[in-house]
């Protein structure tokens, strides 16, 4: 019997390990400043009581360019229900180039710009390597659910496809969903490996 004890130990002892490498616990978004043109500066905290889509983008960014024609098709199909997606740009003279990338991608949300070391500093990772876009979605309490990793790899890939994207949206903004999740105690960040 002994021997069983153990050997359930060890499995349940490595699975759970295998789920906090994936993922960790869910966490309160800090506080972030940014500058939007022609409106000055905002905090993050002023959207609480949406369920936000924050990316952080580089405006010369090909891949980032992509990202946020992506993020207007869920502002306007999620909009209603309570989703505000923000792009803060942290690339050089990007308080430049904000303007001109909203203009010219037709995004339909705030695009707004913070010095870099403000999004290394929110997301929690080193500045020396990272790849943008970086995504992060927050509920209405103002909690992280879901954040991309540093670094591009297949778990970045799974995670910013825009099925993946979708799913955490609309789960985020099902209300069932965030009262359940919220009264366990138990929610975590998903993990990029979680299937899309």
């Amino acid at each position: 019997m002994k021997k069983t004890i153990s050997a359930f130990a060890v499995t349940a002892l490595s699975t759970a390990c295998l789920f906090a490498a994936d993922a960790t616990a869910v966490r309160k978004a800090p506080e972030l400043a940014f500058t939007i043109p022609g409106e000055g500066q905002k905090l993050l905290s002023q959207y609480r009581g949406k369920v936000v889509a924050l990316e952080f983008i580089f405006t010369t960014c090909p891949h980032c360019q992509a990202a946020s024609k992506v993020m207007t098709k869920f502002q306007e199909e999620f909009g209603a229900r309570g989703l505000q997606v923000i792009d803060v740009a942290v690339n050089e003279n990007a308080d430049l180039l904000v303007e001109n990338f909203a203009k010219d991608f037709q995004v339909n949300f705030p695009v707004g710009w913070t010095p870099k070391e403000q999004m290394v500093a929110f997301m929690g990772f080193s500045s020396a390597r990272f790849v943008v876009p970086q995504l992060v979605l927050i509920d209405r309490k103002g909690m992280i659910h879901y954040q991309t990793p540093a670094l591009e790899d297949e778990n970045w890939d799974k995670l910013m496809k825009e099925d993946a994207i979708r799913e955490h949206i609309e789960e985020l903004l099902s209300e069932n969903n965030s009262a359940s999740r919220h009264a366990s105690g138990s929610t975590r960040i998903a993990s990029a490996k979680k299937p899309s």
